[in-house]
C-alpha cells in the first residue's frame, strides 16, 4: 500500500482514490481516524492523506495519534483554509496542506512528489556518530539504543544535521531541505523543532547536547563519541 486516504465524505474519497489509482498509486480508504490507526497497526503505508473534519476525532488529534506509532509523511486534505489552521498543521509537522476544492491532477502531482522524497530519503547514505543510529528505512533515530519519538520534521532536521556533522545550516537552509512547503513556514518553526529535539535527546541522556546554536547564523551537529 502506498497511501491511506482518511476522508469521511465518500464523494471526495472516490475522487481522490480515482486520481491516485489512475497514476498507479495503491490506496486504502479510511472513513474515520480510528480505522486509519487500526490500518497503521498492521500495514506500512508510504504516505497518509488526512482530513481534519473527521466524524470520530479532530484531524489534528488523529495526526498526533499517528505520530505516536509512525513517522509516515502526512498531508492534510481539508476545507479549512484559514491561516491559523494551516500554521497549526505545519507546526505539528505536517508535510503539506491541500485545501478543498482541489485539482485532482495537482493532488496527484503533490502526492507523487512526496512519495519520491520519501524514497530518496530511504536511499540517503547514513554516516552516524557512535551514540546516534539513524534508520533511514524506518525513519527512526536511536540515542544510546533508545528510539526517539520524533515528528516528521524533527526526524528530518536531526537526520540532516547528523549526516553533515559540524556543518552550519541557516534556518532558511533547514527549511528548504526539510520542509515540504518552506514558504508556508516561519523561521521560529525551526527554533521550536530544535528546542524539542534537544529536550527529547536530554530525556534519554542528560549529558548530551550535540545540536549547537550559532547566533545569527543557524545550527550544527557536533560528533559525539562514547
Amino acid at each position: 500500500m502506498d497511501v491511506i486516504v482518511v476522508e469521511d465524505e465518500p464523494a471526495i474519497a472516490d475522487t481522490v482514490l480515482y486520481a491516485l489509482e489512475s497514476e498507479g498509486i495503491r490506496c486504502h480508504w479510511s472513513s474515520t481516524g480510528a480505522d486509519a490507526l487500526n490500518t497503521l497497526a498492521t500495514q506500512t503505508p508510504r504516505l497518509v492523506l488526512l482530513d481534519i473534519g473527521l466524524p470520530d476525532m479532530n484531524g489534528f488529534d488523529a495526526f498526533r495519534a499517528i505520530r505516536l506509532v509512525s513517522s509516515v509523511p502526512i498531508i492534510f486534505l481539508t476545507s479549512r483554509d484559514s491561516e491559523v489552521d494551516q500554521v497549526l498543521g505545519m507546526e505539528l509537522g505536517a508535510d503539506d496542506y491541500i485545501t478543498k476544492p482541489f485539482s485532482p491532477r495537482v493532488l496527484s502531482a503533490r502526492v507523487r512528489m512526496h512519495l519520491r522524497r520519501a524514497d530518496d530519503g530511504m536511499r540517503t547514505p547514513n554516516p552516524t556518530p557512535s551514540l546516534f543510529e539513524v534508520d533511514t528505512a524506518a525513519r527512526r533515530i536511536q540515542v544510546s539504543g533508545v528510539v526517539l519519538g520524533l515528528s516528521r520534521y524533527e526526524y528530518g532536521l536531526l537526520a540532516l544535521l547528523i549526516a553533515h556533522p559540524n556543518r552550519v545550516y541557516s534556518r532558511e537552509q533547514l527549511m528548504e531541505q526539510v520542509w515540504a512547503a518552506p514558504d508556508h513556514s516561519l523561521d521560529r518553526t525551526v527554533d521550536t523543532h530544535i528546542k524539542m529535539l534537544r529536550k527529547k535527546i536530554r530525556e534519554v541522556n542528560a549529558e548530551l547536547d550535540p545540536i549547537k546554536t550559532h547566533r545569527g547564523i543557524g545550527y550544527s551537529f557536533e560528533w559525539v563519541s562514547r
